[in-house]
């Protein structure tokens, strides 16, 4: 009867250690985008994308709720499909990229509210300003193949660009601005695991 308990035990304790093991996944940078989109003279929209940038993402739990996520984007990647609005987005107006050309993130906490969707909080650094921001996040699903496991997530918020120093204001003739100051940001990754 020991010997039966001690083999539970054991057994036991290698599930648990298992059920523990930690999954670490790499972005597939050919199938992800960062986007963003901001207002323009009020009543239409600019948007971009980075075309540099990369991630991590670290759980132990299958439902992702202990998952720790970083990410760095290039701020010199910028790309509007406007050679000059994107040097005046990586002048000091905006972004001043030569002084500061990474924007960061990273995890706090991930939390499951319902079915496929969770918040994803964190800490936001642009220019040498970090706040906290809140993700609405939602999970695609896994798929194991030829080519390993993959998962997918898309996660968006929006920001005040003024919070991080991004202080270019000028007005229209109505008094609306003429770059809003709310930018809504939209990033879809699809990871790999890494083995």
């Amino acid at each position: 009867m020991k010997k039966m308990n001690l083999l539970l035990a054991i057994a036991g304790l290698f599930f648990v250690s298992s059920s523990m093991a930690q999954t670490k996944w790499k972005l597939d940078k050919g199938h992800s985008v960062v986007r963003f989109s901001v207002s323009h003279m009020v009543v239409a929209e600019a948007e971009g994308t980075f075309k540099m940038w990369d991630g991590t993402v670290e759980h132990t739990k299958p439902d992702f709720t202990d998952a720790k996520v970083n990410f760095s984007i290039d701020v010199n990647s910028i790309n509007t499909d406007n050679e000059r609005r994107d040097g005046h987005l990586k002048s000091d107006d905006f972004f001043n990229a030569e002084k500061f050309p990474t924007i960061k993130f990273e995890s706090t906490s991930m939390q499951l509210v319902s079915g496929n969707k969770y918040k994803l909080n964190g800490n936001l650094t642009i220019r040498d300003v970090t706040k906290p921001v809140t993700f609405d996040v939602t999970y695609g699903g896994q798929l194991a193949g030829a080519r390993g496991t993959k998962a997918g997530f898309k996660a968006t918020t929006t920001i005040n660009r003024f919070d991080y120093g991004l202080k270019w204001d000028r007005a229209t003739e109505t008094g609306g601005l003429v770059v809003g100051k709310d930018v809504e940001v939209s990033v879809k990754v699809e990871l790999d695991e890494v083995k």
